[in-house]
């Protein structure tokens, strides 16, 4: 492999779309990010507008290029990582979604899966065969609405006129000029609708929710060529956003773990080829698929992270930025008693409960702005403690370190809560842009850019270290009053009087 070519990782997002130029040494020589529309028709409802999402992606990729210094012909291959469970339809004629985006946070199937879960021994079936649960954050029941509610939808499916995809799938179509419809077996691991045993698409799940097979794309491995852009770049590694940090952050080894401290949070532990079954309300994803080997990974989700803070800066407007919401918390021990759930679009692992609210309990005359930033990066990490929990309960792996990286794992305060909370040391490697660089390795690895993960593995390197330091005692009181908060918030939408 010539040294003068790099790798192009597209990485799109919740809030943004993102390119980044990856050199041999796993250094990011460019970035370009661009922000794009958040809509909101409903309480509950989120959605995404597929053509703002290429647009958005096709402008940050020319930029990152052009920042480097470079042309198409200097990319040896491109890796996609994106946001999961989001929810594409478009028709292979035209090209045209047939409806907007709808996105993982995105509550307005609760009802139709809280119906299913009351058939007997529908919630454990699913369970089985796909390692999820009857939950409005997978694409299932997304796309499901979309057949039955859009207008000509399902007549258009059932002809073959329409396709589904996440949006890996929507992205690489789209760089193909239609040419290709695929997704690789992570994102297919989180739709409802992927056996994860079997390595195919569910005929039984796709009857029950009455959906043309014809729609679905093929699935591949996370690594291998799948097509080439029009530009005649290699697409060659795709993997949705946790699992690519998850290899990203070299966790290769069964019981290594990763939290990820985005707009949601999501804990991934390396479970290798055994799919761990979970009793303590997880998720068993597949982690990545390499070379026809599958390997899982046990995964708690949590709805609300870094989007904690962004409410306290653009709805409440106490800070102006993330990093004024750090600093502001670190000028106090805690949150004075103050307990703040961020329940806003419902509950994640451990409780899935999509009813329950937000809740801010504790307060005293003397809270102030602080404590609620405080609060809010304290609420991070109880969420994550919660999960880690659960982890080691299932695995029976005692966790020895917790690998860590998103936006918010920047915040000194939030960080060394988290250790604190752990008590287990919070590695931060030098570059946090873990996800990107995944999606980046999987694709390098396809062409022979890479030879093998133990050059990953070098690639990894610290960047800081965190070690317990509040005594034992102090933070089991801490958790106790997060506990007793966390019930105040459940099922809090099922409890309002009607208006």
């Amino acid at each position: 492999m010539k040294s003068e070519q790099f790798i192009l990782a597209l990485d799109q997002g919740t809030t943004s779309s993102r390119a980044l130029i990856v050199d041999h040494a796993g250094k990011v020589i460019a970035v370009s990010q661009k922000e794009f529309t958040q809509i909101y028709p409903k309480p509950g409802w989120v959605e995404h507008d597929p053509t703002e999402i290429w647009a958005t992606q096709t402008a940050v990729e020319a930029e990152a290029l052009a920042k480097a210094d470079l042309r198409h012909r200097d990319i040896a291959a491109i890796g996609i990582t994106n946001q999961r469970e989001t929810t594409v339809v478009w028709d292979k004629n035209t090209g045209k979604p047939v409806y907007n985006a709808i996105v993982w946070q995105d509550r307005r199937t609760a009802d139709y899966c809280a119906k299913l879960k009351k058939e007997e021994g529908l919630e454990h079936k699913f369970g089985d065969k796909t390692g999820l649960r009857l939950d409005p954050y997978f694409s299932g029941t997304k796309l499901r609405w979309i057949l039955e509610n859009v207008e000509g939808v399902r007549e258009r499916a059932e002809a073959g006129d329409l396709l589904f995809g996440t949006v890996d799938s929507w992205l690489v179509w789209k760089l193909t000029d239609g040419e290709v419809h695929i997704t690789d077996a992570t994102n297919a691991s989180r739709t409802l609708l992927y056996n994860i045993h079997e390595h195919d698409w569910d005929d039984e799940i796709l009857e029950i929710f009455n959906i043309p097979r014809c729609m679905l794309p093929e699935v591949k491995g996370s690594s291998e060529i799948y097509g080439h852009t029009t530009k005649k770049v290699p697409i060659a590694g795709i993997a949705g956003d946790q699992h690519a940090a998850l290899f990203g952050q070299a966790c290769f080894e069964p019981g290594m773990a990763k939290n990820t401290y985005g707009t949601g949070c999501f804990l991934l532990m390396n479970t290798g080829e055994e799919a761990i079954r979970s009793k303590n309300n997880l998720l068993t994803t597949i982690a990545w698929q390499i070379d026809g080997k599958t390997e899982y990974a046990l995964e708690g989700s949590i709805f609300m992270g870094g989007a904690v803070v962004q409410w306290l800066r653009d709805e409440l407007q106490l800070v102006r930025s993330a990093e004024e919401c750090s600093s502001l918390a670190a000028e106090v021990p805690d949150a004075g008693g103050m307990f703040l759930v961020p329940a806003f679009a419902g509950l994640g692992a451990p409780h899935w409960d999509p009813y329950a609210r937000g809740t801010c309990v504790g307060m005293t005359r003397g809270t102030n702005r602080k404590h609620y930033c405080r609060a809010a990066l304290e609420a991070i990490a109880y969420q994550s403690a919660d999960l880690a929990d659960c982890m080691e309960k299932d695995s029976g792996i005692t966790m020895t370190e917790l690998r860590v990286d998103g936006g918010a794992s920047n915040s000194e305060p939030l960080m060394q809560f988290q250790s604190d909370l752990l008590r287990l040391e919070v590695l931060r490697p030098e570059n946090v842009e873990t996800t990107a660089l995944g999606a980046a390795y999987l694709a390098g690895l396809a062409v022979g850019f890479w030879k093998d993960k133990q050059d990953i593995t070098d690639r990894w390197k610290e960047g800081a270290r965190f070690k317990p330091e509040r005594p034992e005692e102090d933070m089991k009181v801490f958790s106790d009053g997060w506990k007793r908060a966390v019930e105040r918030s459940k099922e809090w939408e099922l409890q309002e009087p009607e208006l």
